[in-house]
């Protein structure tokens, strides 16, 4: 269902996911010599520094997780983040009772956390059915669509608290997010969506999809139906995100989440998801993200501004497509 080893030269091409992880092996040493010529300190044998790189990514790599299923149909979703900044502000304002509300009404208690989760998760399942939905049917372009969805949702989380931002969750919300739940809630989201890519019929249609089409709906897969599915996945794990950012900053703002779906994006398509679809996977995406968050922390380590970080990232981006066309590209060749 992944992307198809080959034989080259008399002996078999290495897994997309070897040359992905060799990558994130030689980008480390690089910090690390760099980090000992300026700096005088490991980069690499730092188990805190190491679980900070992983705990920053681990939220986007959350949605990376449901951008990397869109894409291997051969679509894009802009949303994301957009998505995660809306249900963020919907989803805290459920994990809270305002003060003026106990006023009017003494007896008023919290409501139980699973009442935010559910929000969150509707908000997100909401706002990805909605993509799938207009792109499936109406055949607009995702790019167009998802687009569309990302300036509404942003002036959702603007409107809902009229610009506000929504703070001191209950303790049992700030919960969710405290310690290496995010960590353990990704590895948890990317090992379930890994075996289904690789071991169900849900998989086996989204690779067939993202090949082709019109090939896939004459074998009878209902492309349309699976198509809403998998971006209503898509935004159910960009709520999940959600969920856990607002809950471990114990706040909900407007702008949270400017720039996730990019980053997701880059995450994926490092990790070798093809931008042209029916190619890529779940571990691939995963070691994307370690790189993405070795690259930036590495930067950091080294007392990089953040200003260079942000051009550094777009960067990152060019790089990735660039190599993604290249892919494709050699793999038309040795057809």
């Amino acid at each position: 269902m992944t992307a198809t080893v080959t034989a080259t030269a008399g002996r078999p091409a290495r897994p997309p996911e070897m040359n992905v992880f060799l990558g994130l092996l030689g980008i480390a040493l690089v910090f690390e010599v760099l980090g000992w010529i300026f700096i005088g300190q490991s980069f690499v044998f730092n188990l805190q520094r190491l679980q900070i790189i992983i705990l920053q990514v681990s939220i986007v790599g959350i949605i990376a997780v449901g951008v990397t299923q869109v894409i291997i149909t051969g679509g894009i979703d802009l949303s994301s983040g957009s998505v995660v900044g809306a249900t963020a502000m919907i989803a805290m304002s459920f994990a809270q009772v305002s003060d003026n509300a106990r006023a009017v009404y003494p007896a008023l208690t919290d409501l139980p956390v699973i009442v935010p989760i559910a929000v969150a998760l509707l908000c997100g399942l909401l706002a990805g059915a909605a993509n799938g939905a207009l792109i499936a049917y109406t055949k607009i372009p995702p790019f167009i669509a998802t687009l569309g969805m990302m300036v509404a949702a942003r002036g959702i989380s603007k409107w809902y608290t009229k610009g506000q931002p929504v703070s001191f969750p209950t303790d049992s919300y700030a919960a969710i997010g405290a310690g290496l739940n995010p960590v353990l809630l990704f590895i948890v989201i990317a090992v379930l969506f890994h075996l289904a890519l690789n071991y169900t019929l849900y998989g086996k249609h989204t690779y067939a999809i993202g090949s082709n089409a019109e090939a896939a709906r004459i074998s009878g897969i209902k492309v349309e139906r699976h198509l809403v599915m998998v971006y209503a996945i898509a935004g159910m794990l960009a709520g999940t995100a959600a969920l856990i950012l607002s809950s471990k900053n114990l706040t909900a703002q407007a702008g949270m989440g400017v720039m996730y779906e990019l980053d997701a994006i880059a995450m994926a398509v490092i990790g070798g998801v093809s931008l042209a679809g029916g190619r890529g996977s779940i571990l691939g995406t995963a070691l994307g993200m370690l790189i993405f968050g070795v690259i930036i922390s590495g930067f950091t380590f080294l007392r990089i501004d953040a200003y260079y970080q942000e051009m550094i990232k777009g960067v990152i981006i060019v790089v990735a497509v660039v190599a993604d066309v290249a892919r494709q590209k050699r793999r038309a060749r040795m057809v």
